[in-house]
């Protein structure tokens, strides 16, 4: 595997805690890719999310587009995100990284942040914005930042539409697999990890078309009821962390060990939190026919291998939770408006032709989806090169 071009890695001044950035790829000479704090974050880790980046940014290249993807980059601190001195360190962070914000690195919200905290950390830190390196590839930067900032503030039943686009993303996918397999939505059951933005939205959308969710589970444990669980009541009853309030559930929901999602007797699981859940110790309790990865490199290879020999799906992170990125250029370059409807109907148009073309080329290959999915990101990676630049170490010379 070639070496990204940047690698860096910051040790704070004030709390010795250390922050990473790496950029796989640049196209255009911009890149993107989210910023996540978690504790235990490694450089390796990054790494591997920023390739990830540049499969998914090339995995939705369209010609007919006015958003043309761009290099595959992560951020990355590690620091629990509720520590009390996580704030300060975020801002100190910025600060040192400013310059490939300013010049070629376009971030926003990943585990255990929100957009909300990025955002005025980065003001905070001096930045514009976020993705103020793309603002010299837009048409026209004024109407482009208008149109993104209505977005922004656009709310479906009281959540915003930003947190909502990755979530319409997974449960596309979803429902493309059950589709595929003539499965009914009706009856079908789902597990989540996680429920913050990603996994909640997920729950929200598959539980709207029908399906059961039949367990959660957040930093305290697994709440189940086979019955199907009420997603709505535990939406509003979460944290900004994702965590549910136990006081607020209902009579029927039982308590489980953080880990009993795992285990869940249901058709579909979301593993929508943390990198490496599913280990190949582990792996054996899955009683699931598919996984849809929502969190980042949340199945490790080797139990990717295992699960796939005993006829288990895994629906890619590279694909599955690519919307939320893809739908921040789609509004950002113009190809849809600050409108929930028309994002959604995009988004779901563009997930299940993406999904279907990766469930094909696996099938004709007798390839895993994962393995079909990097062989189309190969295929369109060298058009992205040859009509719009992408510069790699190995090709500076």
């Amino acid at each position: 595997m070639t070496a990204p071009l940047i690698s860096l890695t910051w040790t704070d001044h004030v709390t010795g805690r250390q922050g990473f950035l790496v950029v796989d790829r640049l196209v255009r000479g911009v890149c993107s890719g989210g910023l996540r704090m978690r504790p235990g974050c490694t450089l390796e880790e990054v790494t591997g999310l920023a390739r990830g980046m540049t499969m998914k940014e090339a995995l939705h290249y369209d010609p007919e587009s006015r958003y043309v993807p761009l290099g595959g980059a992560k951020g990355g601190i590690d620091c629990d995100p509720r520590d009390p001195a996580a704030y300060g360190l975020l801002v100190r962070y910025l600060r040192a990284v400013r310059p490939y914000v300013e010049s070629c690195w376009t971030t926003g919200e990943d585990l255990g942040l929100t957009q909300d905290l990025v955002d005025r950390a980065a003001a905070e830190a001096g930045l514009v914005s976020t993705v103020q390196a793309v603002y010299p590839l837009l048409d026209d930067e004024a109407a482009a930042r208008a149109r993104l900032a209505d977005a922004f503030a656009v709310e479906v039943d009281g959540i915003g539409l930003d947190e909502l686009a990755g979530g319409c993303g997974v449960a596309e996918s979803v429902l493309t697999a059950l589709d595929r397999a003539g499965l009914p939505y009706r009856g079908t059951r789902v597990a989540v990890q996680g429920l913050g933005t990603m996994g909640g939205a997920t729950a929200r959308f598959l539980a709207r078309a029908g399906l059961s969710v039949v367990a959660v589970a957040d930093v305290e444990g697994t709440i189940a009821d086979p019955d199907g669980l009420d997603v709505e009541a535990l939406l509003a009853a979460r944290d900004g962390y994702g965590t549910v309030d136990r006081s607020k559930l209902r009579p029927a929901d039982r308590l489980l060990p953080g880990d009993a999602w795992l285990a869940a007797d249901a058709e579909v699981l979301v593993p929508a939190a943390v990198s490496y859940a599913i280990t190949p110790s582990n792996q054996a309790r899955i009683r699931a026919r598919w996984i849809a990865e929502a969190a980042n490199m949340p199945v490790l290879p080797q139990a990717e291998a295992l699960l796939a020999a005993r006829g288990v799906t895994v629906l890619p992170d590279v694909v599955v939770n690519s919307a939320t990125n893809a739908w921040w250029w789609w509004t950002l370059f113009g190809d849809i408006g600050a409108d929930a409807e028309e994002a959604f109907a995009h988004v779901r148009r563009a997930m299940r032709a993406l999904l279907t073309l990766t469930l094909d080329r696996a099938a004709a290959d007798g390839t895993t989806p994962r393995a079909a999915a990097h062989a189309v990101a190969a295929d369109r990676l060298p058009v992205l090169t040859e009509r719009f630049g992408s510069y790699r170490r190995d090709t500076l010379g």
